[in-house]
């Protein structure tokens, strides 16, 4: 059965966003360095890339924030990753859209874009991109994983991850450093 998994990129000060996020940077001030170890470029990159195959590869469906896809459709061209359905929660719905690159985007509330996702996703996992909307599954007690991408940057503020939140969380594999340190958790639920 699939899951849902935060994705995330975070600096070492808890910000998935620089400041500043405005559609000219969707990622704030600074806030792009967060990704630069998809390329694998850095010290140790070859892990990184191995780390970001594996994502890529479980990926089923995605579940994004509106304001994520507001900021995002421009840069991604369609949805997040090509072909894959993505709901959007929001409460301000519209029709369906087909991405530039063949995927749709869904508009609903959270309860029935986690239950849609995880059916489209099937045997795969479902990929969570917002930390609002992160914070509103983590709620809701739906949100199965966590997984971090700790970037050795200090952006001094942002959009922290878990602003207020709290969650126990159990690994689920050892770390794996490249030019940044990936993490994984299980979301513990009572």
């Amino acid at each position: 059965m699939s899951k849902i998994v935060l994705d995330v990129s975070m600096s070492v000060d808890g910000f998935t966003t620089g400041p500043n996020v405005r559609d000219e940077e969707p990622m704030g001030d600074g806030g792009e360095r967060l990704h630069e170890w998809h390329a694998g470029k850095g010290p140790d990159g070859d892990v990184d890339l191995a780390v970001s195959r594996e994502l890529n590869a479980t990926v089923g469906a995605a579940v994004i924030g509106r304001h994520t896809f507001d900021l995002g459709l421009r840069p991604w061209g369609g949805t997040p990753w090509p072909g894959v359905s993505t709901f959007v929660v929001t409460h301000r719905t519209r029709e369906n859209l087909l991405g530039d690159n063949g995927g749709t985007f869904t508009f609903e509330g959270l309860q029935a874009a986690a239950r849609h996702a995880k059916e489209a996703a099937g045997d795969k996992d479902v990929r969570v991109l917002g930390a609002e909307v992160a914070r509103e599954l983590l709620r809701a007690g739906l949100l199965d994983e966590v997984f971090i991408h700790l970037v050795p940057l200090l952006l001094g503020e942002g959009t922290r991850l878990f602003a207020g939140e709290r969650a126990e969380l159990i690994p689920v594999a050892d770390p794996a450093a490249g030019s940044v340190t990936h993490l994984r958790y299980r979301v513990s639920k009572p």
